[in-house]
Protein backbone atom coordinates (compact mmCIF):
# COMPACT_ATOMS: atom_id res chain seq x y z
CA UNK A 1 0.00 0.00 0.00
CA UNK A 2 1.29 3.43 -0.88
CA UNK A 3 -1.40 5.90 -1.90
CA UNK A 4 -2.62 7.81 1.16
CA UNK A 5 -5.72 10.03 1.12
CA UNK A 6 -6.81 12.29 4.00
CA UNK A 7 -10.46 13.30 3.99
CA UNK A 8 -11.19 16.87 5.10
CA UNK A 9 -14.81 17.76 5.87
CA UNK A 10 -15.20 21.51 6.50
CA UNK A 11 -17.39 22.38 9.48
CA UNK A 12 -16.51 26.00 10.07
CA UNK A 13 -12.96 27.33 9.97
CA UNK A 14 -9.92 25.11 9.43
CA UNK A 15 -9.00 23.75 12.87
CA UNK A 16 -6.65 21.44 14.71
CA UNK A 17 -8.83 18.49 13.73
CA UNK A 18 -7.98 18.94 10.05
CA UNK A 19 -4.33 19.64 10.88
CA UNK A 20 -4.12 16.36 12.80
CA UNK A 21 -5.52 14.12 10.06
CA UNK A 22 -3.32 15.76 7.42
CA UNK A 23 -0.26 15.40 9.66
CA UNK A 24 -1.02 11.72 10.25
CA UNK A 25 -1.40 11.23 6.50
CA UNK A 26 1.82 13.06 5.71
CA UNK A 27 3.80 10.97 8.19
CA UNK A 28 2.36 7.72 6.87
CA UNK A 29 2.91 8.66 3.23
CA UNK A 30 6.52 9.52 4.05
CA UNK A 31 7.03 6.08 5.63
CA UNK A 32 5.67 4.50 2.45
CA UNK A 33 7.94 6.68 0.31
CA UNK A 34 4.86 8.27 -1.23
CA UNK A 35 2.95 11.56 -1.19
CA UNK A 36 -0.24 12.61 0.56
CA UNK A 37 -3.43 13.61 -1.23
CA UNK A 38 -6.20 15.51 0.54
CA UNK A 39 -9.85 15.43 -0.47
CA UNK A 40 -12.07 18.31 0.61
CA UNK A 41 -15.72 17.32 0.87
CA UNK A 42 -18.22 20.10 1.27
CA UNK A 43 -18.39 23.86 0.81
CA UNK A 44 -15.11 25.59 1.66
CA UNK A 45 -13.08 28.64 0.79
CA UNK A 46 -9.54 28.63 -0.56
CA UNK A 47 -8.08 28.50 2.95
CA UNK A 48 -8.78 24.76 3.23
CA UNK A 49 -6.67 23.99 0.16
CA UNK A 50 -3.89 26.32 1.36
CA UNK A 51 -3.89 24.74 4.82
CA UNK A 52 -3.95 21.24 3.33
CA UNK A 53 -0.77 22.03 1.41
CA UNK A 54 0.76 23.65 4.49
CA UNK A 55 0.21 20.48 6.53
CA UNK A 56 1.69 18.11 3.99
CA UNK A 57 -0.66 17.40 1.11
CA UNK A 58 1.04 17.41 -2.30
CA UNK A 59 -2.25 17.43 -4.18
CA UNK A 60 -5.83 18.36 -3.30
CA UNK A 61 -9.10 17.03 -4.69
CA UNK A 62 -12.01 19.43 -4.29
CA UNK A 63 -15.53 18.07 -4.67
CA UNK A 64 -17.63 20.92 -5.97
CA UNK A 65 -21.38 21.15 -5.76
CA UNK A 66 -21.88 19.53 -2.37
CA UNK A 67 -24.41 21.61 -0.47
CA UNK A 68 -25.46 20.87 3.09
CA UNK A 69 -24.19 17.67 4.66
CA UNK A 70 -25.97 14.51 3.58
CA UNK A 71 -24.28 11.22 4.45
CA UNK A 72 -25.19 9.26 1.31
CA UNK A 73 -24.08 12.01 -1.07
CA UNK A 74 -20.87 12.59 0.87
CA UNK A 75 -20.09 8.85 0.95
CA UNK A 76 -20.36 8.63 -2.85
CA UNK A 77 -18.24 11.77 -3.21
CA UNK A 78 -15.62 10.20 -0.93
CA UNK A 79 -15.72 7.04 -3.06
CA UNK A 80 -15.00 9.08 -6.20
CA UNK A 81 -12.11 10.88 -4.49
CA UNK A 82 -10.68 7.61 -3.11
CA UNK A 83 -10.66 5.70 -6.41
CA UNK A 84 -6.84 5.40 -6.46
CA UNK A 85 -6.21 5.36 -2.70
CA UNK A 86 -4.91 2.45 -0.64
CA UNK A 87 -5.31 4.09 2.78
CA UNK A 88 -8.13 6.57 3.45
CA UNK A 89 -7.96 8.57 6.68
CA UNK A 90 -10.87 10.26 8.45
CA UNK A 91 -10.97 12.23 11.69
CA UNK A 92 -13.29 10.77 14.33
CA UNK A 93 -15.76 13.62 14.04
CA UNK A 94 -19.51 13.07 13.80
CA UNK A 95 -19.31 13.34 10.01
CA UNK A 96 -16.17 11.24 9.71
CA UNK A 97 -17.56 8.40 11.81
CA UNK A 98 -20.73 8.34 9.72
CA UNK A 99 -19.06 8.40 6.31
CA UNK A 100 -16.11 6.07 6.97
CA UNK A 101 -18.10 2.80 7.38
CA UNK A 102 -20.28 3.58 4.36
CA UNK A 103 -17.20 4.29 2.27
CA UNK A 104 -15.62 1.05 3.43
CA UNK A 105 -18.69 -0.86 2.29
CA UNK A 106 -18.69 0.84 -1.11
CA UNK A 107 -14.98 0.13 -1.63
CA UNK A 108 -15.05 -3.38 -0.21
CA UNK A 109 -12.39 -2.17 2.20
CA UNK A 110 -11.39 -2.98 5.75
CA UNK A 111 -12.66 -0.37 8.23
CA UNK A 112 -10.89 0.37 11.53
CA UNK A 113 -12.23 3.06 13.84
CA UNK A 114 -10.77 4.81 16.89
CA UNK A 115 -7.15 4.36 15.85
CA UNK A 116 -4.40 6.13 17.78
CA UNK A 117 -1.24 5.24 15.87
CA UNK A 118 -0.20 4.29 12.34
CA UNK A 119 3.16 2.88 11.24
CA UNK A 120 4.05 2.12 7.64
CA UNK A 121 7.15 0.53 6.14
CA UNK A 122 8.86 0.62 2.77
CA UNK A 123 7.19 -2.67 1.80
CA UNK A 124 3.77 -1.08 2.09
CA UNK A 125 2.70 -2.87 5.26
CA UNK A 126 0.62 -0.83 7.70
CA UNK A 127 0.49 -1.42 11.45
CA UNK A 128 -2.61 0.07 13.10
CA UNK A 129 -2.93 0.58 16.86
CA UNK A 130 -6.30 1.03 18.53
CA UNK A 131 -7.44 0.82 22.16
CA UNK A 132 -9.60 -2.12 23.25
CA UNK A 133 -11.40 -3.17 26.46
CA UNK A 134 -12.37 0.40 27.28
CA UNK A 135 -8.84 1.67 26.87
CA UNK A 136 -7.27 -0.89 29.20
CA UNK A 137 -5.14 -2.36 26.40
CA UNK A 138 -4.05 -1.68 22.82
CA UNK A 139 -4.55 -3.94 19.84
CA UNK A 140 -2.16 -3.95 16.85
CA UNK A 141 -3.51 -4.87 13.43
CA UNK A 142 -1.37 -5.31 10.33
CA UNK A 143 -2.77 -4.50 6.89
CA UNK A 144 -0.75 -5.75 3.93
CA UNK A 145 -3.26 -4.96 1.21
CA UNK A 146 -5.65 -2.09 0.60
CA UNK A 147 -7.93 -0.41 0.54
CA UNK A 148 -8.20 0.36 4.24
CA UNK A 149 -10.48 3.02 5.71
CA UNK A 150 -9.28 4.39 9.05
CA UNK A 151 -10.82 6.86 11.50
CA UNK A 152 -8.19 8.42 13.75
CA UNK A 153 -9.09 9.27 17.33
CA UNK A 154 -9.07 13.02 17.74
CA UNK A 155 -6.08 14.36 19.72
CA UNK A 156 -4.11 11.15 19.18
CA UNK A 157 -1.83 12.87 16.66
CA UNK A 158 0.14 16.03 17.25
CA UNK A 159 -0.10 18.43 14.28
CA UNK A 160 3.13 18.45 12.30
CA UNK A 161 5.18 21.45 11.39
CA UNK A 162 3.26 23.84 9.19
CA UNK A 163 4.87 24.89 5.91
CA UNK A 164 3.24 28.20 5.03
CA UNK A 165 3.31 28.97 1.33
CA UNK A 166 3.46 25.33 0.24
CA UNK A 167 1.54 24.65 -2.95
CA UNK A 168 0.52 21.72 -5.10
CA UNK A 169 -1.92 20.46 -7.67
CA UNK A 170 -5.64 21.14 -7.19
CA UNK A 171 -8.07 18.87 -9.02
CA UNK A 172 -11.80 19.45 -9.08
CA UNK A 173 -14.44 16.76 -9.43
CA UNK A 174 -18.22 17.31 -9.51
CA UNK A 175 -20.49 16.21 -6.71
CA UNK A 176 -22.59 13.12 -7.41
CA UNK A 177 -26.09 13.75 -8.66
CA UNK A 178 -28.68 11.60 -6.95
CA UNK A 179 -31.85 11.85 -4.93
CA UNK A 180 -30.86 10.89 -1.36
CA UNK A 181 -33.04 8.37 0.43
CA UNK A 182 -32.88 10.42 3.61
CA UNK A 183 -33.65 14.05 4.28
CA UNK A 184 -32.37 16.46 6.92
CA UNK A 185 -35.34 18.15 8.53
CA UNK A 186 -33.63 20.36 11.09
CA UNK A 187 -30.20 21.64 12.16
CA UNK A 188 -29.50 22.32 15.82
CA UNK A 189 -26.48 24.28 17.02
CA UNK A 190 -24.44 22.53 19.67
CA UNK A 191 -24.43 24.20 23.07
CA UNK A 192 -20.71 24.12 23.74
CA UNK A 193 -20.80 26.48 26.72
CA UNK A 194 -18.42 29.37 27.14
CA UNK A 195 -14.73 29.30 26.30
CA UNK A 196 -12.95 27.38 23.53
CA UNK A 197 -14.31 24.14 22.10
CA UNK A 198 -13.40 21.24 24.36
CA UNK A 199 -11.42 19.63 21.54
CA UNK A 200 -9.27 22.77 21.22
CA UNK A 201 -9.08 23.92 24.85
CA UNK A 202 -5.66 24.13 26.51
CA UNK A 203 -7.25 24.09 29.98
CA UNK A 204 -10.37 22.15 30.99
CA UNK A 205 -12.11 22.27 34.36
CA UNK A 206 -14.35 19.23 34.54
CA UNK A 207 -16.95 18.14 37.08
CA UNK A 208 -18.56 14.88 38.03
CA UNK A 209 -21.15 13.38 40.34
CA UNK A 210 -19.17 14.60 43.34
CA UNK A 211 -20.28 18.18 42.68
CA UNK A 212 -23.68 17.23 44.06
CA UNK A 213 -25.97 19.32 41.89
CA UNK A 214 -26.33 21.47 38.79
CA UNK A 215 -25.91 24.76 40.63
CA UNK A 216 -22.39 23.90 41.79
CA UNK A 217 -21.12 23.92 38.21
CA UNK A 218 -21.04 27.72 38.50
CA UNK A 219 -17.83 27.33 40.52
CA UNK A 220 -16.24 25.40 37.66
CA UNK A 221 -17.40 28.00 35.17
CA UNK A 222 -15.83 30.78 37.22
CA UNK A 223 -12.50 28.94 37.52
CA UNK A 224 -12.49 28.10 33.80
CA UNK A 225 -13.17 31.75 32.98
CA UNK A 226 -10.24 32.89 35.16
CA UNK A 227 -7.92 30.36 33.51
CA UNK A 228 -9.17 31.03 29.98
CA UNK A 229 -10.33 27.44 29.67
CA UNK A 230 -13.53 25.46 29.16
CA UNK A 231 -15.89 23.42 31.30
CA UNK A 232 -16.32 19.70 30.78
CA UNK A 233 -18.14 16.94 32.61
CA UNK A 234 -18.26 13.22 33.26
CA UNK A 235 -21.07 11.08 31.91
CA UNK A 236 -22.59 10.85 35.39
CA UNK A 237 -23.01 14.63 35.55
CA UNK A 238 -24.51 14.73 32.07
CA UNK A 239 -26.88 11.86 32.82
CA UNK A 240 -28.12 13.80 35.85
CA UNK A 241 -29.03 16.66 33.52
CA UNK A 242 -26.68 19.07 35.29
CA UNK A 243 -24.94 20.08 32.05
CA UNK A 244 -25.58 19.43 28.33
CA UNK A 245 -24.44 16.12 26.87
CA UNK A 246 -22.22 18.11 24.51
CA UNK A 247 -19.85 18.69 27.46
CA UNK A 248 -19.39 14.98 28.18
CA UNK A 249 -15.81 13.73 28.11
CA UNK A 250 -15.04 10.03 27.91
CA UNK A 251 -15.33 6.92 25.80
CA UNK A 252 -18.84 7.82 24.63
CA UNK A 253 -18.17 11.57 24.76
CA UNK A 254 -15.39 13.79 23.55
CA UNK A 255 -11.69 12.95 23.52
CA UNK A 256 -9.61 15.88 24.74
CA UNK A 257 -5.91 16.68 25.02
CA UNK A 258 -5.48 19.85 27.08
CA UNK A 259 -2.28 21.01 28.72
CA UNK A 260 -4.14 20.95 32.05
CA UNK A 261 -7.16 18.85 32.98
CA UNK A 262 -8.65 19.65 36.40
CA UNK A 263 -11.03 16.89 37.50
CA UNK A 264 -13.38 17.94 40.31
CA UNK A 265 -15.52 15.29 41.94
CA UNK A 266 -14.78 12.77 39.18
CA UNK A 267 -13.98 9.24 40.36
CA UNK A 268 -12.13 8.33 37.17
CA UNK A 269 -13.91 5.30 35.72
CA UNK A 270 -12.04 3.70 32.84
CA UNK A 271 -14.56 5.08 30.35
CA UNK A 272 -13.75 8.62 31.47
CA UNK A 273 -10.01 8.03 31.43
CA UNK A 274 -10.24 7.07 27.75
CA UNK A 275 -11.39 10.61 27.00
CA UNK A 276 -8.51 12.30 28.84
CA UNK A 277 -5.69 10.00 27.79
CA UNK A 278 -4.15 12.81 25.75
CA UNK A 279 -4.03 15.34 28.61
CA UNK A 280 -0.51 16.49 29.47
CA UNK A 281 -1.19 17.20 33.15
CA UNK A 282 -4.12 15.93 35.22
CA UNK A 283 -4.99 17.45 38.60
CA UNK A 284 -7.71 15.74 40.65
CA UNK A 285 -9.80 16.88 43.60
CA UNK A 286 -11.81 14.12 45.24
CA UNK A 287 -12.77 13.25 48.82
CA UNK A 288 -12.24 9.52 48.14
CA UNK A 289 -8.54 8.72 48.49
CA UNK A 290 -9.10 5.45 46.60
CA UNK A 291 -10.69 7.09 43.55
CA UNK A 292 -9.12 5.71 40.33
CA UNK A 293 -8.51 9.25 39.03
CA UNK A 294 -5.56 9.54 41.42
CA UNK A 295 -3.77 6.73 39.58
CA UNK A 296 -3.37 8.96 36.50
CA UNK A 297 -3.20 12.37 38.16
CA UNK A 298 0.08 14.26 38.34
CA UNK A 299 -1.29 16.02 41.42
CA UNK A 300 -4.14 14.87 43.64
CA UNK A 301 -5.94 16.54 46.52
CA UNK A 302 -8.02 14.39 48.87
CA UNK A 303 -10.61 16.82 50.21
CA UNK A 304 -14.09 18.20 49.69
CA UNK A 305 -14.05 20.37 46.59
CA UNK A 306 -15.85 23.15 48.49
CA UNK A 307 -12.83 23.52 50.76
CA UNK A 308 -10.46 24.15 47.88
CA UNK A 309 -12.11 25.49 44.74
CA UNK A 310 -13.23 28.92 46.02
CA UNK A 311 -9.80 29.53 47.56
CA UNK A 312 -8.12 28.53 44.30
CA UNK A 313 -10.29 30.94 42.32
CA UNK A 314 -9.56 33.77 44.77
CA UNK A 315 -5.82 33.09 44.67
CA UNK A 316 -5.80 33.11 40.88
CA UNK A 317 -7.74 36.38 40.81
CA UNK A 318 -5.22 37.97 43.15
CA UNK A 319 -2.33 36.66 41.05
CA UNK A 320 -3.83 38.09 37.88
CA UNK A 321 -4.52 41.42 39.57
CA UNK A 322 -0.90 41.71 40.78
CA UNK A 323 0.46 40.92 37.33
CA UNK A 324 -1.96 42.97 35.25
Amino acid sequence: MRNVLAIVIPAGAFSRTEAEILSAGRRLASQFGAELTAAILGPSDDSFARESFAFGAKSVIRVEGLAGYQSETYSIAAQQAAAAADVILFPSTTYGLEIAPGLGYRLGASVILDCVRLEGDSSGNLTITKPVYGGKANSELVARHGPVVIAMRMRSVAPGEKQDGATGEIRTIPAPTLSPRTQILEHQTEDAGSGPKLEDARIIVSGGRGLGNKENFVHLEELARILGGSVGASRAACDQGWVPATLQIGQTGKKVAPDLYLAVGISGASQHLVGIAGARHIVAINKDAKAPIFQVAALGVVDEWQALLPKLSDALKEHKARNS
